[in-house]
């Protein structure tokens, strides 16, 4: 399916409406979205926003009726204290990207620690072996935290920001390091937006001597989909989780969230590459 063959997306007094705020909005979810509610039939629709009085948006999205509200940085945190309850994914990180409204009353959950975590699952990640997470942000906390919920223990956070990462691996007890260790057989995640696209887009998040020692290499960068780090990944036999898979999963949970609808994956692929040509195309 196609832009031009989607059916006729109405709106009108009965339409529900979702939403997403941030601070630099794009058209990735809100193209995402739409696709879904046109081809399953859905009078929905999903609309991004710029805002920095978060509070003001929640306030409106309880009075509103506004059924899904998706949160991006930099309010991820600070929305917290605004919703009435947080489900597990979002308190064991303090962080919310998604939030549902049931005549009121405002539930809160982290679809990007769901997404990674079944990610690990589904890929059947050895966690007994050594793990090197590159970050400290809200991915990265995101990813300790799934780590240390699935047993994982021989984690090491490396991140160039020495505060944040050793804070981030003090809370699950993990070991902290501003330079890599020496290469060895461990699994590699990149939760940094090295190899994105823009001025980091050719650099490798991690040495090729590490690439070639991991079992498993996992970057959460989604744009481009093939990052130097995946593609070296690919050529050393490693496993490779992507980042592209990871943002269509966390936004097939929030879509499910939001409807109670659960498409096929075949719909969310067409979803995820619809949503993707707004970059491509940018």
């Amino acid at each position: 399916m196609t832009e031009t063959n989607l059916a006729p997306h109405r709106i009108d007094a009965q339409t529900t409406v979702c939403i997403s705020v941030s601070a630099r909005p794009t058209s990735i979810g809100t193209r995402f979205h739409n696709y879904l509610y046109a081809e399953l039939g859905l009078n929905f629709v999903y609309k991004a926003f710029r805002t920095a009085d978060i509070a003001g948006t929640i306030a409106g999205v309880r009075a509103l009726g506004i059924r899904g509200c998706s949160v991006s940085m930099p309010h991820k945190e600070t929305v917290v204290p605004l919703v009435d309850t947080l489900e597990p994914s979002a308190a064991a990180i303090g962080s919310v990207n998604t939030i549902v409204n049931d005549d009121g009353v405002l539930t809160a959950s982290n679809t990007d620690y769901l997404a990674i975590d079944e990610l690990i699952a589904d890929h059947n990640v050895d966690l007994t072996r050594p793990v090197i997470l590159h970050g400290s942000g809200g991915m990265a906390k995101a990813i300790a935290a799934v780590l240390h919920a699935r047993g994982a223990d021989h984690v090491t956070v490396l991140s160039r920001n020495v505060d944040t990462g050793a804070a981030l691996a003090r809370q699950y007890g993990f070991a902290a390091a501003s330079e890599l260790p020496a290469a060895a057989e461990a699994t590699l995640i990149n939760a940094t937006p090295i190899g994105m696209n823009g001025p980091h887009a050719d650099a490798l998040a991690f040495p090729l001597e590490h690439i070639r020692a991991a079992p498993v290499v996992m970057d959460v960068v989604a744009f481009p989909a093939e990052t130097p780090l995946l593609a070296a990944a690919r050529e050393a036999g490693a496993e490779v989780i992507g980042g592209d898979a990871v943002i269509a999963l966390q936004a097939a949970r929030q879509f499910v969230a939001y409807t109670g609808v659960v498409p096929t994956a075949e719909q969310v692929a067409r979803a995820a590459k619809y949503s993707r040509e707004t970059v491509a195309a940018g």
